[in-house]
C-alpha cells in the first residue's frame, strides 16, 4: 500500500515497510552515501572490525538491503562465507547483481523475526540500519542469539540523535527537513526519507538498546557512538 507523503507505515505492518524500501532501492545506496557525507563505508569498515568474523567462519547479515555490509564482510576475509537477508526482493535483486564473482556470497529472502537457519549457525551476525524497522525487535534480537555459535558476535549499526546541545538543533533541522527534501529529488519518495528522521526518533536510546540487546541473550554488550554521535554501534556475544 502506498501512503500519502509525510505518513508514516506501520511498523506493524512488514508488507508495508518492504514495499517503502523496494520503491527507492535504486538510490538507496546513493542516498545513504549522500546523507551521511560519504561516511557511511568508514561505518560499515568499523562494523566489520567488531564482528572480528574468523578466518574460514561464516557471517550473517541481517536486513542486507543491498549487500553493502555483506561484500564488506567478504572484502575483509575472503575465505569465509557470508550470508545475507532481507524481506524486501528489490533490495536483494541488486544484491545479487553486484555479488564479487567466485566470493561465498548468499543472499536469501527472509524474515528478521523468524531467521530460516538451525540453532549455532554462524560466528557473528551483523545489522546496519535495520533494527528499528523490524515490528518487534526482542524477537529480532532472540532470533540472533539463537543462530549465533556461542562466543560469536553480534553487531548492530543503527542511527541515533546526536546529545551535543549545539549540534542536535543542526542535526534535527538537516534530517527533518533537508534528507526528504533529497529523497523526493533523487529517490522519488519523499515519505520513504520522512520515515527515517521519524523511525530513528521513535528508537530507543543508545544505553536502552543496550539493555534490550542483554534482555535477548547477550553479553559484554558494548557500544560506541560514531558520526558526531548520530550512529550508534553495538555489539555483543552470546554466551
Amino acid at each position: 500500500m502506498r501512503g500519502q507523503p509525510g505518513t508514516l507505515p506501520d511498523p506493524t505492518r512488514p508488507a508495508t515497510v518492504a514495499a517503502m524500501f523496494g520503491r527507492i532501492a535504486p538510490r538507496y545506496d546513493l542516498l545513504n552515501t549522500l546523507i551521511s557525507f560519504g561516511l557511511d563505508a568508514a561505518w560499515r569498515r568499523r562494523a566489520v572490525a567488531a564482528a572480528a568474523l574468523p578466518a574460514g567462519g561464516r557471517a550473517l547479515d541481517v536486513g542486507t538491503g543491498t549487500g553493502a555490509l555483506a561484500r564488506a564482510l567478504v572484502r575483509a576475509a575472503p575465505d569465509a562465507e557470508v550470508v545475507g537477508v532481507d524481506f524486501t526482493a528489490p533490495m536483494l535483486a541488486l544484491a545479487r547483481r553486484r555479488q564479487p564473482a567466485g566470493a561465498r556470497l548468499h543472499f536469501l529472502l527472509a524474515d528478521a523475526q523468524a531467521l530460516p537457519f538451525p540453532a549455532g549457525s554462524f560466528d557473528c551476525v551483523t545489522s546496519a540500519f535495520v533494527i528499528r524497522n523490524v515490528a518487534d525487535r526482542l524477537a529480532a534480537l532472540r532470533e540472533q542469539a539463537r543462530v549465533l555459535r556461542p562466543g560469536g558476535r553480534v553487531v548492530c549499526l543503527e542511527a541515533t540523535w546526536p546529545r551535543a546541545p549545539l549540534f542536535r538543533p543542526l542535526f534535527r533541522a538537516y534530517f527533518r527537513y533537508w534528507v526528504p527534501v533529497l529523497g523526493g529529488l533523487l529517490a522519488g519518495s519523499a515519505q520513504a526519507y520522512t520515515y527515517l528522521p521519524e523511525s530513528v526518533a521513535q528508537f530507543p536510546s543508545p544505553e536502552a538498546f543496550a539493555a534490550l540487546l542483554r534482555e535477548a541473550g547477550f553479553t559484554a554488550v558494548r557500544y560506541e557512538l560514531l558520526g558526531l554521535g548520530t550512529v550508534a554501534l553495538h555489539v555483543g556475544v552470546r554466551p
